[in-house]
């Protein structure tokens, strides 16, 4: 996370630091808490229709862990505040995803709430860290407040229309001038071959996250050798766009908007309809995740199942300097903590952890990301095969998994412990399984950021003035409406309305972490 929180909970915790410390020790009078306890209590997300706690897959999952669980489900759009809410109570639950980088779980961890566990999950193979930099970007302030649910380190690329790059005689790019050259021929060269100029090369949305959201912006920052959110420059810690790549890298895009090669309604159009111009031939490049490939050949299938194969897939390009930047991802998505009311001790602690152990293991993880193998699924190799699909009893447990028990998981989901589902046609497939080729090479050249596990205080206190001056001045600059000098003036602004302490912050929190 930066210091510009993009994942940071929006409601401030309302109660005292005294009250948290006073709930993670309350309860009542239980002096065994969890070390003697059948159960588990659990807080996550939910997606879709709540699971039957009754449900063959959650009878499954107590078996394979020896404990009955007793989960709250809650909605994701509501999940931050409730979070906020349980935090400041006292029935916080064993064992709860959290946003270890929120203000509202900080500030209950800090006070006792939960379990350090800054170096006390390596004796536990399923939950010690498979990765040493997703253990470091899931740190808050150098320590460690849970179990870091895995992600795909990289997943950076272009999707590409590829019958536009074989009707122009086009290979696919290696580098930004490659991009520009590409982007040029598909505005230019009528690619769709009706015979008017109405395409463009690249399609961007009006991008929801702030600075170093992993926008189409902050990979090409990254590719003209900008720092990723933050990066060492004269032995100190900087933001990424006060830097002269920064700068470069814009005014490159801003030709591309000058010249047409990008979407005129870029700074407007809805991030959920960012598919549409590219299946209707009006754009052909997206700068974004890999499964974005997946799921416009799939819209494509749908439009003509006999001819779809229409999509290529690359990994990220050589910037002007000639060498390859590559934007990399956190790795994760938020933690799993243990808090302290009922498991106070570290005998207890140990029990917990034996029992997570256990829901991460190969065959916990199968359960949680896949379902139970003969039910609603088969393993052919890699991948999981959807059986008995018109059986209400195995739709629940597919329900299951997909809308609630994979966000339990640690490490299912992504391939480790887990099986993949299965693409229905070859083409999928090769697609599917060129994205960890890609992901392997480009982690070769990974930009990573090291400040991502800093949670700045004033970064947290004036973080709705500061977190939007920077998006807001790139797309200014990006449209014309202001000059660089204007993009930099808006750079010092940043500075000057807390900025710089941010800046002190970061550099003596990153110091302090053995940053």
């Amino acid at each position: 996370m930066t210091i510009f929180s993009r994942r940071r909970l929006a409601v401030a915790v309302a109660a005292s630091t005294a009250l948290l410390a006073a709930s993670a020790c309350s309860g009542g009078d239980d002096s065994k808490g969890q070390a003697a306890s059948d159960e588990l209590t659990v807080m996550a997300p939910l997606f879709g229709t709540a699971p039957d706690p009754g449900g063959e897959l959650q009878q499954a999952v107590e078996k394979q862990i020896g404990k009955k669980l007793k989960i709250t489900w809650v909605p994701n759009a509501e999940y931050g505040d409730k979070s906020n809410v349980t935090f400041a109570s006292d029935k916080i639950p064993d064992v709860m995803v959290v946003n270890e980088k929120g203000p509202s779980f900080l500030k209950a961890a800090e006070a006792g709430a939960f379990w350090d566990l800054t170096g006390k999950l390596d004796k536990y193979p399923n939950l010690k860290p498979d990765n040493e930099q997703r253990a470091k970007n899931s740190q808050t302030n150098g320590k460690t407040y849970g179990i870091y649910r895995d992600r795909p380190l990289l997943r950076s690329g272009i999707v590409i229309r590829k019958d536009w790059l074989a009707k122009l005689g086009l290979k696919e790019p290696q580098s930004v001038d490659d991009l520009y050259a590409i982007a040029k021929a598909f505005t230019e060269r009528d690619p769709d071959g009706n015979g008017k100029k109405d395409t463009y090369g690249l399609i961007i949305p009006k991008w929801p996250g702030n600075y170093a959201s992993a926008s189409p912006y902050d990979v090409v920052e990254t590719w003209f050798g900008a720092p990723n959110g933050w990066g060492e420059r004269d032995g100190k810690l900087v933001p990424g766009f006060d830097t002269p790549e920064f700068l470069a890298a814009n005014e490159w895009l801003r030709r591309w908007v000058k010249e047409g090669l990008v979407n005129p309604d870029f700074a407007t159009l809805d991030s959920a309809n960012w598919n549409d111009p590219f299946v209707q031939g009006k754009g052909g490049m997206i700068i974004d995740v890999n499964v974005r490939a997946t799921q416009l050949l799939d819209l494509f299938k749908e439009k003509n199942p006999k001819d779809f194969d229409k999509v290529t897939l690359v990994g990220n390009l050589k910037g002007p300097d000639g060498e390859k930047h590559s934007y990399p991802f956190t790795g994760y998505n938020m933690v799993i903590a243990i808090s302290k009311q009922h498991v106070r001790t570290d005998e207890q602690l140990d029990q917990v952890l034996q029992t997570l152990d256990k829901l991460e293991s190969k065959e916990g993880s199968v359960l949680l990301a896949n379902g139970i193998e003969g039910r609603n699924f088969k393993a052919d190799g890699q991948y999981a095969v959807p059986i008995n699909e018109t059986d209400p009893k195995v739709k629940a447990i597919q329900n299951d998994v997909d809308k609630a028990f994979i966000q339990l998981g640690t490490r299912a989901g992504v391939g480790i412990g887990a099986y993949q589902p299965r693409p229905n046609d070859a083409t999928s497939r090769a697609m599917r399984e060129s994205f960890d080729v890609l992901m392997n090479e480009d982690l070769k050249t990974a930009v990573f950021n090291p400040a991502l596990s800093i949670v700045a205080p004033t970064a947290v206190s004036k973080g709705q003035t500061l977190d939007t001056i920077i998006p807001d001045a790139r797309i200014k600059y990006l449209s014309g409406a202001i000059t660089e000098d204007q993009l930099k003036a808006q750079i010092k602004r940043w500075y000057d309305s807390g900025g710089t302490q941010i800046a002190t912050e970061v550099n003596d929190l990153a110091a302090k972490a053995g940053g």
